[in-house]
């Protein structure tokens, strides 16, 4: 029998981010485990999720953060200014555990988006300097999350997957190849994910524009 895939906790997890990966996910065969700061509305995120889609018999459950972090790769999906504070308060249960990162800091001045640099560079790395022991990736920032919580369709994107370690990124690169649409893409080491946060700035700005969901395709590579 082949290996059951790795089930996956969505700590701050009830945002449009964080449950539309939790569902695409799940309908792929990764059971998941939407968290909050507290269980009731866990629990209640992931019942109004797994009753929006009923046909796929999606495997989710709700629980707290820590319930989201004791599972087996965590993803971060909380506001990117509460990021490294959650993680410190769970680097027990993130210990020797792959964190992915989906946050990106910007702010909106007027019509226009504009990215912040936050600690560190980026997210990713402040992160992974809160939680030393964790292996940290940085993936999924710029798939638009409307597209990615509808499975009644493909999501057309390829993901850049930024992380120090090798085999998390292997490990994600191939939760990334399930999703019907998407091409997963080393983009290399943590240190640039700065680029690739900032650029979601521009995508929203595209998305505004032309009153479109824009979401990144590269080309020459096979």
């Amino acid at each position: 029998m082949p290996d059951a895939l790795p089930s996956i906790g969505y700590v701050g997890g009830t945002g449009p981010a964080g449950s539309a990966l939790a569902v695409r996910l799940a309908s792929v065969g990764y059971a998941g485990c939407i968290g909050s700061r507290t269980k009731e509305r866990g629990v209640q995120v992931a019942e109004e999720m797994k009753a929006k889609w009923p046909r796929h018999n999606l495997n989710l459950v709700g629980g707290d953060n820590v319930d989201a972090a004791s599972r087996d790769i965590v993803v971060l999906a909380t506001p990117w200014d509460s990021a490294a504070t959650t993680v410190t308060e769970l680097a027990d249960h993130l210990r020797g555990k792959i964190v992915i990162t989906m946050a990106n800091a910007l702010v909106r001045v007027g019509k226009e988006f504009q990215p912040l640099i936050p600690p560190r560079g980026s997210i990713a790395a402040h992160v992974q300097a809160a939680i030393p022991l964790s292996r940290v990736v940085a993936a999924f920032q710029h798939l638009p999350a409307t597209e990615l919580g509808a499975l009644d369709h493909e999501v057309d994107s390829d993901v850049l997957i930024c992380s120090d370690f090798r085999e998390a990124t292997q490990t994600v690169s191939e939760m990334v190849a399930r999703i019907a649409g998407c091409r997963p893409l080393n983009a290399g080491l943590l240190s640039n994910a700065l680029a690739i946060e900032a650029l979601t700035a521009v995508l929203l700005q595209l998305n505004v524009r032309y009153k479109t969901r824009v979401a990144p395709r590269f080309t020459g590579i096979d």
